[in-house]
């Protein structure tokens, strides 16, 4: 495994301790010898999409154009996620808006099935059939999504389906009672799926795909074509109302070739842009398929300032101060993959210190104050080492941290005699 590079796809809505988690579980694998190896990347799911589509349906389509925007719906089975891209000079792709993310993929069509079951053959006898026929309840979604979930459009008002519970779950029949049971033998134990049904099973998840698609239009202006990939994005039913929806704002909507194998192309381009580098920090920008990103949140410091008057009283602490947060990047903010956001002027709080550490939160507030607001989360420990005791306080340190990757990076040097410092940083406990 020393020999391979690794990317890995995530959601676009997997946050900074998902990312942490999926490292530690490709370490526990043996995947790679060290935690915080660079020989293992992470590209998100509609990300990867974009860099396939940028190389297949963008040319196909004519689009091939610096300056076509351009957005990917992907949809999987668990999550749809969203980006919205700009073809730049030399293959390069920045991010226009915050990319978005949602559990609404087919999964959630099969659970609607499966409570519909539940109303037919009540509660308890689905829950000792899952329990005990796990393998049975399988094979009859399958049935659902073969027969129903794929070949559904929407346009036939005569489209249904009957499902026989004798032939497809026979475990199931023995823990139908009481009036459930009367009704389902009265029916021959067979269930009739019909349009409306159908419909209704669909439409909650569709919606909730619609207005994802409709609120990054609204904050991209100008978007040249909607590529649809992932399992899901075959649904005819999906693809219809998608065009319904958008299909006189956006030209050109269509599925690109191989819409499941999209991501995964996707990631191997990727991969293939960084490996040309042994340390992907040194890594010019021009080379890498990915020039920008958009920031999925605002980024800061836990600082303890003088307390002053107007700060809440309640929050003055000893020695008379008071804890703050101290914004260094804001959400929704473009940035390069390689571009600094600096803290200058660091010093430490003792002569004798080896070493200053930082707190470091995040939030989808834009305007935070205090690192206990709701929604402001712990990310980390930064810590920055100092070998120069003998320089005491003298000792003006410019911290640089890296959001535009995937995974945060920081860098530390002495203002004064330039040394580096080694820099760590330490996601909390998950």
């Amino acid at each position: 495994m020393e020999h391979v590079f690794l990317v890995l796809t995530i959601p676009a809505e997997y946050s900074e301790n998902d990312k942490a988690i999926m490292r530690e579980c490709t370490f526990n694998a043996g995947l790679i010898s060290d935690k915080r190896s660079e020989k293992l990347q992470f590209t998100t799911e509609p990300e990867a999409a974009a860099i396939y589509c940028m190389y297949s349906s963008l040319r196909e389509h004519r689009l091939a154009e610096p300056g076509t925007t351009f957005m990917i719906v992907d949809c999987g089975g668990g999550t749809v996620d969203l980006t919205t891209r700009k073809l730049l000079e030399g293959d390069q792709l920045s991010e226009i808006t915050e990319r978005a993310g949602d559990f609404c993929g087919s999964t959630f069509i099969d659970k609607e099935f499966i409570k519909l079951l539940k109303s037919e053959v009540g509660k308890s006898a689905m829950d000792l059939f899952s329990n005990k026929h796990y393998g049975q309840l399988q094979y009859l979604v399958h049935e659902f999504c073969q027969h129903v979930k794929l070949p559904f459009s929407g346009n036939n008002q005569d489209f249904s389906y009957e499902i026989d519970l004798e032939e497809l779950a026979p475990a199931l029949l023995q823990y139908v009672t009481g009036s459930e049971k009367d009704l389902m033998e009265e029916k021959e134990w067979m269930i009739t799926l019909d349009f409306n049904t159908i419909k209704s099973m669909f439409d909650p998840i569709v919606d909730r795909i619609i207005k994802m698609i409709r609120s990054q239009l609204d904050n991209s202006k100008n978007c040249s074509a909607i590529f649809l990939v992932g399992g899901f994005g075959q649904s005819k039913y999906l693809q219809k109302k998608i065009e319904e929806n958008f299909g006189k704002s956006v030209e050109n909507i269509s599925i690109p070739n191989k819409p499941i194998a999209a991501v995964v192309c996707g990631a191997a381009i990727y991969g293939k842009s960084l490996q040309g580098s042994k340390n992907l920090s040194k890594l010019n920008n021009s080379k890498r398929v990915i020039a920008t990103r958009v920031l999925k949140y605002t980024f800061g410091i836990k600082v303890t300032p003088s307390w002053k008057p107007g700060d809440p009283p309640e929050r003055r602490i000893s020695a008379g101060r008071i804890q703050k947060f101290h914004r260094i990047a804001e959400r929704k903010t473009e940035v390069t993959v390689d571009q600094e956001f600096k803290i200058e002027d660091l010093l430490p709080v003792l002569p004798f210190a080896t070493k200053m550490t930082f707190e470091v939160y995040y939030t989808k507030a834009q305007n935070a104050v205090y690192c206990d607001e709701p929604g402001m989360e712990p990310l980390g420990e930064l810590i920055i080492n100092l070998p120069d005791k003998h320089l005491g306080l003298d000792r003006p340190c410019t911290l640089s941290l890296l959001f535009g990757d995937m995974e945060i990076k920081a860098k530390a040097f002495n203002q004064k005699n330039g040394q580096n410092y080694q820099t760590t940083f330490e996601l909390k406990a998950f």
